[in-house]
Order: C-alpha cells, then structure tokens, then sequence
C-alpha cells in the first residue's frame, strides 16, 4: 500500500498537477480566442531557460526567482499576439493555428539560440526524499507541485466567479459578439487570458525541468498530454481542465502499477498511449469533457 502511494499516486498528482497548469492556459486561449495554441509548449519552456537564466545569477532557488521567468513569458506572449495573432483574428481560425505553429518554431530556434541545445538542470546533486509518519516518502518538489495546483485551483475560482475581469472573460467565452455589443472590453479580455495563460505556462515548465531537465523541446514534448487535458475536462473550462490534468497525469502513473500480477499492468514505455485510449474511450461517451466544454 505505501508502494502505491510513494511511488505511483503521489508522482502520478505531481505529473497531472504539470499537464493542469498548461492546459488552463490552452483551455482558456481555446474558449476565448478559439482557436488551439500549439506554440503553449515552448511559451512553457522560455519560461524554464529565464528561471533558469535567473538562478544562474542570483544563485537562489528556481521558485524564489520564478516570477522572473513568469514576466519574460507574459512580455512575450503579450508581444507575439500584437504581433502574429491579433492580425489573424477576423480570418478563418486555421490560419491563426498554422500561424501558432510558426511561433512554437520561432520561440524553440531562439531558444537553441541563445541557451543552446544540451541539458541543463536546477539543482545538481540528489535529493533527499521528504518522510513523513515514518512510512510516506515523498519528494519535496512533488509536494510543491501537488500546493501549487490547489493555491492555482482556489485563486482562478475566485478571479473567474468573484471579479469584473473574470466575468468578463466568462461573458466573451460564451458569446464574444453579444459581450462586445454589450460594451465589454474584449481587447482588455485577450490581454488578461495571455497574462493568466502565460504565467501558469511558466510556472509548469519550471516544475517540469525540476522534476527532469530542461532542454529545447521541453514544453513540446508534453504539448499533446496538455491538449488532451483541455479536451477531456470541456473545452472553454479551465477548471475543466485542471480536472483533465489531475486525470491524465493520474492515469498514466497508475497504469504502470502491478495491479494484477507482480508484474506492471502496461509497460511504462505505453503509459502516454494508455492515457490517450481512456480519453478517447471517454470523449465517445461524453465529447464535451468532464464539465461540459464547448463542442465545435
């Protein structure tokens, strides 16, 4: 019972608390924008190399100088959108995608460029496991990952149900030309859904080199889980999606748990796919996701 919870429950809330934070960030750009941000993986990985860029300098811990990878992202992905994405927006949506696919190559060539394409790491060295009640032994960064999730989860129920910025962009995900002839301010809505979306981007890309390394393709190795989230908690929902997250991160750890014989039920190496099949399985049964997302 304690293997289970040690070595597969709580890295499987750890790994699904990662795939939580991106995917509110494309459920969100989905719903309000509407259309699929697949450069999200690398706006995570920038995020990585200027924490990391950070930690070089001041020599502290990767969360104490995240807010510096966090600013970095949003200043980018504020300027991407100027840039790229708000030129787009009165065209069919698949030229915003196609376009979205040319920032995630522009942002991981800049990446290569300045930080170069071999491994880095936070902190060097082993870490020691926390151990709790003499039985559960956890690592630290599983613990920080698993409080983030909740603090994120409490403050985004709050922004979304409780302030003017909130509703609003509640108001445009339902409907953005009955908000905007109600006399919201859509652009204002855009800006904050790069900001929320950009920010919880950065703050996964640091857990994710914490828990691994950091590398160019980071971000874009976790892309598809991210999207899969968003898909399976509703599109449009980001609660949704941090249900989704918690779901896949959850099933993929589990999967590989010797539920049966003493041997893994699925090969670890087929953990991904094994996630994939139950949300496809899911989404025949219930295409618009946990909490009922939009169905395009």
């Amino acid at each position: 019972m304690m293997e289970f919870i040690n070595f597969y429950l709580i890295p499987g809330l750890a790994l699904g608390s990662v795939y939580a934070l991106g995917a509110i960030g494309i459920s969100m750009i989905f719903g309000i924008l509407r259309f699929a941000h697949f450069a999200h993986g690398d706006v995570m990985t920038l995020g990585a190399y200027g924490t990391l860029t950070a930690v070089w300098m001041s020599g502290l811990h990767p969360l104490l100088m995240l807010p510096v990878g966090i600013v970095l992202v949003v200043l980018a992905v504020l300027a991407v959108d100027k840039v790229f994405y708000k030129p787009l927006r009165d065209l069919p949506t698949i030229y915003t995608v196609i376009a979205s696919f040319g920032v995630a190559l522009i942002f991981r060539s800049l990446i290569q460029l300045i930080w170069g394409s071999q491994n880095e790491v936070f902190i060097r060295g082993v870490q020691k496991p926390v151990v709790l009640f003499d039985l559960i032994r956890v690592s630290l960064l599983h613990i920080e990952s698993i409080a983030i999730i909740v603090v994120v989860a409490i403050a985004l129920h709050y922004f979304l149900s409780r302030t003017r910025t909130g509703r609003s962009m509640r108001a445009v995900s339902d409907n953005a030309e009955l908000a905007r002839v109600a006399g919201l301010d859509t652009e204002k809505v855009v800006r904050s859904t790069w900001i929320i979306g950009g920010s919880l981007a950065a703050i996964a890309g640091v857990l994710a080199g914490l828990d691994t390394n950091i590398q160019p393709n980071l971000g874009w190795n976790l892309i598809l889980p991210m999207f899969a989230a968003a898909v399976l908690g509703g599109i449009g929902k980001p609660m949704g999606a941090l249900l989704g997250g918690m779901v896949i991160g959850l099933i993929e750890e589990l999967s590989s748990y010797p539920w049966i014989t003493d041997e893994p039920l699925i090969n670890p190496s087929y953990k991904t796919a094994t996630a994939f099949l139950i949300m496809v399985i899911l989404l025949i049964f219930r295409p618009q996701g946990l909490l009922k997302g939009r169905l395009f």
